[in-house]
């Protein structure tokens, strides 16, 4: 989960959010490292969170994608489909797509992936039909290298809770169109807690880039799911 945030008020809320993590972990006593157990996909999955980054964290729209895979499964099935997820975090969405049967890349940053590794070797050994894959992807750097098209071809991409006010919003909707190319019939499933003026201007945005379809909303959670696939390009005049 790619994190970069440089206003004040909005890190003050992202802090907070933090805060409320660590609150369910151990309500009186600073402790770095958390762990919560959720029950998905006929599986008791746990995840060891961190206070060293955001990236280390569950959010919420990470638990409803998952929740929405599991529930979904005749509509969207992941069994023995590619599957990339952009900004893993946690590894909590990997895992469950990995343990409906996805082959599974996890990305993010570097300094993440340590973690992000834990969750998923600690939750889907001899559980998948295939052992999920870890890599660094730092949106719009070195695409074409690193994951040259059509060498890497996917037919799920998962974003969950990677829009922040991070100035990212450029490079995330490029590293999407990377992936989710017109004709290449890839699905992007994107799951997004609404916080912030900056939220609802990357979701015009991505819009305006993708054929969309909002499919699942929590108004409690504040929580919007949107499937996507890549918009045709346009055929030039006579």
């Amino acid at each position: 989960m790619e994190v970069i945030l440089d206003d004040p008020t909005d890190q003050q809320v992202m802090a907070g959010e933090a805060l409320d993590r660590r609150n369910i972990w151990e309500p009186s006593v600073y402790y770095p490292l958390g762990r919560e157990t959720f029950f998905i996909a006929g599986h008791d999955i746990s995840i060891r969170e961190s206070m060293d980054a955001y990236g280390a964290l569950i959010w919420p729209g990470a638990v409803a994608l998952s929740r929405f895979l599991e529930d979904n499964q005749q509509q969207m099935s992941m069994m023995d489909k590619a599957v990339l997820e952009i900004g893993a975090g946690t590894g909590l969405l990997s895992t469950v797509a990995g343990l409906l049967g996805a082959w599974v890349t996890a990305t993010d940053l570097p300094d993440i992936l340590p973690n992000l590794t834990f969750n998923l070797l600690r939750n889907t050994k001899g559980r998948c039909r295939y052992a999920p894959q870890v890599a660094a992807l730092t949106w719009g750097q070195d695409l074409g290298r690193d994951f040259p098209h059509p060498s890497f071809h996917y037919d799920y991409v998962l974003a969950a809770d990677v829009v922040y006010p991070h100035g990212c919003a450029e490079e995330l909707l490029q590293t999407m169109r990377h992936f989710c190319r017109p004709g290449g019939r890839t699905t992007l499933l994107w799951a997004n807690k609404v916080r912030f003026q900056s939220d609802l201007r990357f979701t015009e945005c991505f819009k305006s880039s993708f054929n969309s379809t909002l499919v699942l909303e929590l108004p409690q959670q504040e929580v919007r799911i949107y499937k996507a696939t890549a918009k045709e390009a346009r055929r030039g005049g006579p």
